[in-house]
């Protein structure tokens, strides 16, 4: 909007200008050759009151009147008798016919002419001026000034340069102030889509009333900041349902868990093993409900969208794989790049909300050693590229259509129900990326298997530690 201000300012100032600057040079131009017209004319009616004697009696002319004066300007000057033969001419011999000249004939009507002719062997543009040479109502002859209209066409050229001189001075100050206005009209409007923005990323802590600008602007910021409040106090009445909800469950199904491996205890021997079935069934489920609660209570934390913070990628991965080697020995498949990644990993940094990184990683690493078969490899990779350092973890286990893919970070989805699980890790896993303003990417792994990537921003400090 800033820029649409100026611009309007700018293009109003030019059509002024405009207005104002061709008409003033139109008049200008017309006046210095009306005036430079008026001195000639002047001048050849001087000359012609000199040749008025000599012609009427018809004596021979005296031709050093129209040479000094053709000294003194350059000017051709012609003194033609009554047949418009030449008899004094400071440029070309005498004796010559101007009778045919528009202009020398008119003047030998008695009629004065002016006016401005371009000539191609001096490649200039000439004024001449033709005045009879009369008395008492005869006319004896008549005298022509042509003079190089140079001098007066570089006065015009000098003030057309000035009035585009002035005009570009006063575009620049224009532009400067009209910066400033604009920047000072919009400067509201700059802050209420910043409030908006941040309202956008989750942020309803912020305040969006402007600090000036009209009251119409001001409302609408109080109510931005009205409803920003209430949005923030719903959420946290839902998050802390959730909370409350997954502590308060977490209670009951431990205890539930503890009698079943106590009834599992107390059973006879003669007892069949129906009893042990179902009691393990219940277990199991009860193990279950428990991760659900988990799950839950992480999605409800995620969903706050704290502060960002910045964090060492590497470092946290090398970590999680130590967590998770013994896991993943134990259902006999193997991390490959825990090595890489412990040993000797330059450190990548990245924008995250605290604690994402590590939920990530258990989430993914569970889901990839949980699908991989036994004699398979999880391959833990870290790239960066386009300002963006991307996490990647394939396995080698049967992998997702591309229905399943679109459909993986959806709460609660499960591809094959017959396997455990939540459903909640994927989603787990973007909601997380998406609060610390990165992405989630599924593709197939180029050994079989699922390939999934999350893509963080890097940190300022990257550049630092390069340096």
């Amino acid at each position: 909007m800033t820029k649409r201000l100026l611009l309007s300012y700018l293009t109003i100032t030019l059509i002024v200008l405009l207005l104002l600057e061709i008409p003033l040079g139109v008049f200008y131009a017309q006046r210095e050759r009306e005036r430079f017209t008026s001195e000639v004319e002047r001048d050849a009616n001087v000359i012609a009151s000199i040749y008025e004697d000599d012609l009427e009696r018809e004596r021979a002319v005296d031709p050093r009147p129209a040479a000094t004066y053709q000294q003194r300007t350059g000017a051709r000057v012609v003194v033609v008798d009554p047949d418009g033969i030449s008899l004094v001419d400071t440029m070309q011999d005498v004796d010559r016919d101007f009778s045919t000249r528009p202009e020398i004939a008119l003047a030998l009507d008695g009629i004065r002419a002016s006016g401005l002719r371009s000539s191609e062997t001096l490649q200039t543009e000439l004024l001449y001026v033709a005045v009879p040479v009369a008395s008492g109502g005869a006319v004896h002859g008549a005298l022509r000034i042509t003079l190089d209209a140079a001098d007066v066409n570089a006065r015009i050229r000098q003030f057309w340069l000035a009035l585009a001189a002035v005009a570009i001075v006063v575009l620049a100050v224009v532009g400067g102030v009209g910066w400033a206005i604009a920047r000072s009209v919009t400067r509201p409007l700059r802050q209420l889509n910043a409030s908006a923005l941040r309202f956008a990323r989750g942020d309803l802590r912020v305040t969006a009333e402007p600090l000036e600008g009209p009251s119409e602007l001001k409302a609408l910021a109080s109510t931005m900041e009205t409803m920003a409040v209430r949005l923030d106090g719903l959420l946290s009445t839902q998050r802390a349902f959730v909370a409350d909800a997954s502590h308060q469950l977490r209670t009951p199904l431990t205890a539930l868990r503890l009698r079943l491996e106590n009834m599992q205890s107390w059973q006879s021997d003669a007892a069949t093993g129906e009893l042990d079935d179902q009691i393990d069934a219940a277990i199991e489920e009860t193990n279950r409900l428990a991760e659900l609660v988990t799950n839950l209570l992480q999605l409800a934390r995620a969903d706050e969208r704290p502060d960002i913070d910045v964090v060492d990628l590497a470092s946290l991965v090398a970590d999680r794989i130590d967590t998770w080697t013994a896991v993943a020995e134990a259902g006999g498949v193997e991390l490959q790049g825990a090595s890489g990644l412990d040993v000797g990993m330059q450190a990548v940094f990245v924008e995250a909300v605290p604690g994402a990184i590590e939920q990530i990683l258990d989430n993914l690493l569970d889901n990839a050693v949980t699908a991989s078969p036994r004699g398979s490899v999880v391959a833990i990779d870290i790239a960066s590229m386009d300002g963006t350092a991307r996490l990647t973890i394939s396995d080698q286990g049967p992998g997702l259509s591309d229905e399943d893919k679109a459909n993986a970070t959806s709460r609660f989805w499960r591809g094959d129900i017959t396997k455990p699980g939540t459903g909640l890790g994927l989603a787990i896993v973007e909601t997380l990326a998406v609060a610390s303003r990165g992405s989630v990417a599924l593709d197939d792994a180029p050994d079989g298997g699922l390939s999934v990537t999350v893509a963080l921003l890097l940190a300022a400090e990257n550049v630092a530690s390069d340096a």
